[in-house]
Formats: structure tokens, sequence, C-alpha cells
């Protein structure tokens, strides 16, 4: 009953605040985290693909992180159509009526010894509903298939939210992170994040599996660029990309982090596995690429490639690495040989025992030691199959 009362009366303070708590949350058990349903934000258009509220999970800061943020993005690729955006408002992709609770692990846990850099931060996951990389702004609806292009109305709501009501303006250290295409996210709005806070605040962001590489797949052709393209002319994305790039590049190819990461101002992060199993998919072997289904079993599992898949495969690591950025002070990397996508997210490929290894280094100690300055952190793997603590992770 107590518990009841207690969920009654954070969910009261809430509503003046403009959001809802899920109902029932407080009877889901400690380990999943507040989940919080903007929905003042609607009247500014700032709503997933189907005009619903955008989502925020928020677990505050205690102690000595009681002050410090890390902010990250959910990943879930893009929508580059009007068929493929109403599919997704059919789930959590495209709407926030499909969301549920979930607990933070990785980057987001709460235990010391698992995460002890962040553990005790104001931890935030920012949910992923517009099939953009949070970077649409498009002011009609689109008719047909009732669709709102607003994802980068979206962040901006969250992100002023967390600043204005939850407390992040007095940060004294905020890291902007994000899986895939949250981890695209967190290299395009990089600068912006940064602009927000005052001088005297430490400001980082942390890519994870989203260095996606522009490269040509098995059949000669720029399938990834194709990608961007639709996405960026159905989301209108132009506007909201980073400036620094769109003065020197066309649009689609500032969603490519190899020409705006030259760019920014902000130090940055990178973690991928360099045989992505997503690209490997996704801009190596799309399906268009691969109409009778060689690749198939390969990009199944890295360990079903032929010889000669396997030589495409290190051509295609060759190239991955050709298109990181130039060594800085600023600039940290941990880029493995693994057949992976998103290794921040999930605490066996984060920091426990049995991690991945590059250089005797577990990802969370490799991020720590660059946040806070303890090293230049710059490591990259030897080629496949030469990584055995490799684990095959695809979500965040």
């Amino acid at each position: 009953m107590a518990a009841s009362r207690a969920f009654l009366a954070r969910a009261a303070a809430a509503a003046v605040l403009g959001f809802v708590v899920v109902a029932g949350l407080a009877e889901a058990g400690p380990a999943d985290v507040e989940m919080v349903f903007l929905k003042n934000a609607v009247a500014k258009g700032a709503v997933c693909l189907d005009g619903s509220p955008p989502v925020y999970h928020f677990s505050p800061g205690s102690g000595s992180g009681a002050n410090n943020w890390v902010v990250h993005m959910e990943g879930g690729g893009w929508c580059r159509n009007p068929d493929e955006c109403a599919v997704r408002k059919g789930n959590f992709r495209g709407s926030s009526k499909f969301m549920r609770p979930l607990s933070f692990s990785g980057i987001l846990g709460g235990s010391q010894k698992s995460n002890p850099d962040f553990y005790n931060w104001n931890r935030v996951k920012i949910r992923y509903c517009d099939g953009s990389s949070f970077t649409g702004d498009v002011e009609a609806v689109e008719t047909a298939k009732n669709l709102y292009f607003r994802g980068f109305r979206v962040w901006r709501a969250i992100i002023d939210d967390l600043l204005t009501v939850r407390g992040m303006n007095k940060a004294q250290n905020a890291l902007l992170s994000g899986c895939s295409a949250g981890g695209l996210a967190a290299i395009l709005h990089c600068d912006r994040f940064h602009d927000l806070f005052p001088a005297t605040t430490k400001v980082k962001c942390f890519s994870d599996a989203g260095y996606f590489v522009d490269g040509k797949d098995i059949s000669g052709n720029n399938y990834a660029r194709s990608i961007y393209k639709n996405v960026v002319n159905l989301h209108g994305s132009a506007k909201n990309l980073p400036t620094s790039c769109t003065s020197k590049q066309s649009p689609e190819l500032c969603m490519f982090p190899q020409y705006v990461v030259p760019t920014l101002r902000t130090p940055l992060f990178i973690l991928n596995a360099a045989y992505d199993s997503w690209q490997i998919k996704n801009v190596l072997a799309p399906s268009p690429a691969d109409p009778k289904k060689t690749w198939a079993q390969c990009k199944l599992d890295i360990k079903n490639c032929s010889p000669s898949q396997l030589t495409t495969l290190q051509n295609f690591r060759s190239d991955f690495v050709a298109a990181l950025p130039k060594p800085s002070p600023s600039l940290g990397m941990f880029i493995d040989s693994c057949n992976a996508h998103c290794q921040s997210g999930a605490q066996d490929t984060w920091l426990a025992d049995g991690s991945p290894l590059v250089n005797k280094t577990q990802i969370g100690k490799a991020v720590g030691d660059w946040y806070f300055d303890r090293e230049v952190s710059r490591r990259i793997d030897c080629p496949y199959p030469c990584n055995p603590t490799c684990k095959k992770s695809e979500d965040d």
C-alpha cells in the first residue's frame, strides 16, 4: 500500500512537470528504470512517427555523480520511405505506445563493480521512434500513411527537459552516447550538445557501432549512400546535420561519420567492430547486391564465410580502418576484430569477466580512461580471427 501511495505521489508530481510516469512501473521491480512520457512535447510537434509522445528512461545520480550525466540514445536503423516508416508505427521503433519498461546495464549500469566510472551518474536512455537518427523535421504530416517526421524535435524536447526540469544544466560532466543509429546521432549532435553547456562543463561524446562507412557493396554500388539520401530527403534532415560538414559536402554524405568527425570541436570516442555485423549485412552485402543469396550464411556468422568471402571481409576491414579519423589527443578509439554490433549496452561486452579485450584492455575501462583523461586511448585490433575474446552482440 505504501508503494502504491508513493507511486501516485510521483505520478502527480510528474503531471505538473508535463510528463506522465507509466502506470504500474513501481510494481515492475527494482531492475526497471523510470519511464518518462513527454506529453508536453506533443504541442511542439515533437512526436514519434505515429504522433505519440517521445520517451526517455531516467535513473538519478548520487554522491559524487549527482551532477554528472550520461545521455544514451537508442538505436534501430532508419526508415527511408513512407512504407518502411508506416511499418514502424506498429512497434516501438515508431510509436511510444509499444514501449515498455527496461533495465540499465553496460554504460548505463548502476553497479560500481561493473561500471566504475559512470555507475552513480544521472543515467538517461532516449528511446528511438523517428527513424532518422534524430535529424528529421518536416512540418507537414505525411497524409497517405499519417506519418510525422520530427526526430530532431524529439531530441531537442528531451534534451531541453533534462536541462530545465531534471537539472542537467548544472552538470559538471556530461557524455552524449548512443548505439547504432543512436551512435550516429551521438556524432551528428555532438557539437550541438556541447554548446548547450557552460564552458566549465566537461562535455564529450561516445559513439558505439555508429561509424557507418561510405563504401561500395559487393556489386560495386554505393548502397549505403542511397539509404542516407532517401532518409535525408524524406525526413528533411539536411538543416539539422552539422553545418561544419554540409558547408562542404552534400547532405547525404554528412550522414557518414568519416566526413563529419574531422570537423568536430568536441572530444569523441569511437567504439566499433571492424567486422560490424550490421554493416556486413547492409553496407557490404545488402540483399539487392546479393540476389542469389550467396552471402546468406556468411552474413549470419563470419565463421560460415568462404575463403573468397573472408578476403572480401578483410578488404572491408582495411577500408573501414582507412576511413577512421586521424589520431588526436581528444579522440579515443576501440576497434576490435569482432563480428558484433553495439558493445556498450550489455554487461558481458562492456566490462565483465570474459569481455572483449584489445591490448589487454576492456571497453568500459578504455572509455573511462579516455573520458577522465587518464590516457590517450586509441586501440585498433589485429585482423580476424586474432581475437579470442570476441562476443557476438547485436543490440543496445
